[in-house]
């Protein structure tokens, strides 16, 4: 746990991840440290019954964060956990998957150091390794990728402005995290800069949930098959040959419940 000296400061802010969805994916540590917060500051993709493991009695404060939909801005949102670990309370900032893989988890306790502030950041299962699990997808395999990447379709500036030669490179699994309102561009950019446009690429929403939808095809056809099926976010976007896989592999939801792809 990092600690700067305070004689002010008594309470502790925990930058939790809460992983995809599916609140069995918890760590031991997030559960129990949810279970004993006095407030806990959450977004939109907590998982359906994660706040339910939080005392009666403890503070919840929606943060927002969808895109283009912010709630409570980032600067706002930083000055809050330092104004309630001021209060001397045990403070849970709860993000979906991993707070370190595009969650702003960095952005957050730069301002915690910079104020005072005691902290501790607990891992979560980041979205990409979660869904993409649950949906049939292995992110590496020996005939297909020795190389996994993950990229956000969505920069701070609003553009799509990525290194797409080191991305649109065979045996590499590219997962896009942010990326629907892109999906378009992506997929452009990704057959521009070198892949074919038969190159397999998937979209899973709501991974890991009972609402979890996967809809696989190519490059070329994803974008209008998206559209077609009315997916939005939250979702994912993989790109590789791994998704060849998926109707294989797929698991999830049990066969009583119906194929996984939409």
């Amino acid at each position: 746990m990092s600690r700067t000296p305070s004689s002010t400061v008594t309470g502790t802010v925990y930058i939790v991840g809460s992983g995809p969805g599916d609140r069995d994916l918890l760590t031991l540590r997030a559960a129990r440290l949810i279970g004993e917060a006095d407030a806990i500051v959450y977004d939109h993709l907590i998982g359906e019954g994660v706040l339910d493991l939080a005392r009666p009695n403890a503070e919840r404060i929606y943060a927002g964060k969808e895109s283009s939909r912010h709630s409570v801005p980032q600067e706002k949102l930083n000055q809050l956990l330092v104004r309630l670990a001021r209060t001397g309370r045990k403070v849970v900032r709860l993000k979906g998957g991993d707070p370190f893989v595009f969650g702003r988890g960095g952005e957050e306790i730069e301002t915690l150091v910079d104020s005072g502030i005691p902290f501790e950041v607990v891992p979560g299962v980041t979205a990409a390794a979660g869904c993409a699990a649950y949906a049939g997808i292995p992110l590496t395999h020996r005939e297909h990728a020795q190389a996994v990447a993950f990229a956000t379709g969505h920069l701070k500036d609003g553009t799509i402005n990525l290194d797409w030669p080191s991305l649109a490179r065979p045996r590499l699994t590219v997962v896009f995290y942010m990326g629907i309102g892109g999906l378009a561009e992506i997929c452009r950019q990704m057959i521009a800069h070198g892949l074919p446009p038969d190159h397999p690429a998937a979209v899973v929403q709501n991974g890991t949930t009972s609402r979890q939808r996967v809809l696989t095809a190519d490059l070329a056809t994803l974008p209008a098959r998206v559209d077609a099926a009315g997916i939005t976010t939250p979702a994912l976007i993989i790109v590789g040959t791994v998704v060849s896989l998926q109707q294989k592999l797929a698991w999830y939801p049990p066969p009583a419940s119906g194929p996984a792809e939409c």
